[in-house]
């Protein structure tokens, strides 16, 4: 690559500085500016890295410099924010979720296309060498036929986390902990085992009373392909402990805690099950007690993708059309709460989830 990408991050809260050290450690990658509206934040973080900042979206778009723009605001801000990068011939890479409705989604994705821009997603978990091995197991039928496919997230977040930044604590914003956090993992499920045809959930508060949102989720999934799975996600559980994913077949199963695989056991062994059964840092956080107990690994490779991506010609390896499918699970999962039944996929979008 002659010419170094140029990125810009939108958005200078919690997730930026990792949007940031994975440009500044990517091969082809240059970080030129931050933007956000808050002046003293984003000149923090301009002076820290030594690069401009801009208060204006719009002002950023105008700088040649930019080629990407990585979308790291608050989740009911990605749409407008992504509708204006495409407008202006940049590429994207969005936080999740992507949108609050599936409507936004395609508007987004159709713009992004007629303006011959990459739009990738940062559901960062999906690049971690565990979760690869079982999805290239899957896809080889090592597993058998697929019979469960489960999510457990029990995290803590204390409430000055939610009162942190105005929008954390607000519905509409998309701060609860079904489509803020747990998106992460209901998205592995999805990637791994496939589409849903039918969900079902129920939401509650458990220890933050002061804030109108649900922090635990107890969620079920029938998948399309038979399969079951069960999500039980929550920021009320101290002191926190990593996200286990389980995936069971009739001829295997596989368990990944925090990024390491736990339990690799098939009925059919093959030479490369022992390298993988040792796959996984033992020393790295992944977000369990504190919301930047996280490294910056897996936001580098998925930066590191859509560069390589604009240099080959080719799409990013998490396109946000393959995103949509978990952002509909997610949804469907609201509307299961809102309206006590289980809900069919596919679904219509209701803004009333949001109120």
């Amino acid at each position: 690559m002659a010419k170094k990408l140029g990125f810009g991050v939108l958005g200078a809260g919690l997730v930026a500085p990792f949007h940031a050290k994975g440009i500044v450690n990517s091969d082809g990658g240059d970080l030129i500016a931050f933007c956000d509206i808050d002046q003293e934040r984003v000149g923090k973080l301009a002076d820290e890295y030594g690069v401009k900042g801009y208060t204006s979206l719009e002002e950023m778009l105008e700088d040649p410099a930019v080629d990407v723009v990585n979308v790291a605001l608050p989740n009911h801000l990605h749409y407008n924010a992504v509708i204006k990068c495409a407008a202006a011939g940049k590429h994207v890479l969005t936080e999740k979720p992507p949108a609050m409705t599936l409507r936004e989604t395609d508007a987004m994705i159709a713009a992004c296309r007629e303006a011959g821009v990459k739009f990738g997603c940062t559901v960062q978990c999906r690049v971690r060498k565990s979760i690869q091995a079982i999805k290239q197991a899957i896809d080889t039928g090592r597993f058998g036929k697929l019979l469960h496919a489960d999510a457990y997230m029990k995290w803590f977040r204390p409430t000055e986390y939610y009162q942190s930044d105005a929008w954390r604590s607000l519905r509409k914003a998309g701060a609860g902990v079904t489509v803020q956090h747990a998106f992460h993992y209901i998205d592995l499920l999805q990637h791994l085992v496939g589409p849903a045809a039918r969900v079902e959930a129920k939401m509650t508060n458990l220890a933050h009373p002061g804030v109108a949102l649900e922090d635990t989720l107890i969620g079920y999934i029938e998948f399309a392909n038979g399969a079951h799975g069960i999500i039980e996600a929550s920021t009320a559980l101290w002191p926190g402990t990593d996200v286990r994913i389980e995936i069971n077949g009739t001829k295997g199963t596989a368990i990944m805690v925090g990024e390491r695989m736990t339990t690799w056991q098939f009925q059919d062994e093959c030479p490369e099950d022992e390298e993988i059964r040792a796959y996984g840092d033992v020393s790295q956080t992944t977000g369990a007690g504190g919301a930047a107990d996280f490294g910056f690994a897996d936001h580098m490779v998925v930066i590191q993708d859509l560069i390589d991506a604009v240099d080959e010609g080719r799409d990013v390896v998490i396109p946000v059309k393959s995103v949509r499918p978990t952002l509909e699970i997610v949804l469907g999962m609201y509307q299961s709460d809102s309206r006590g039944a289980p809900v069919e996929l596919p679904l219509e979008d209701d803004p009333s989830i949001w109120e």
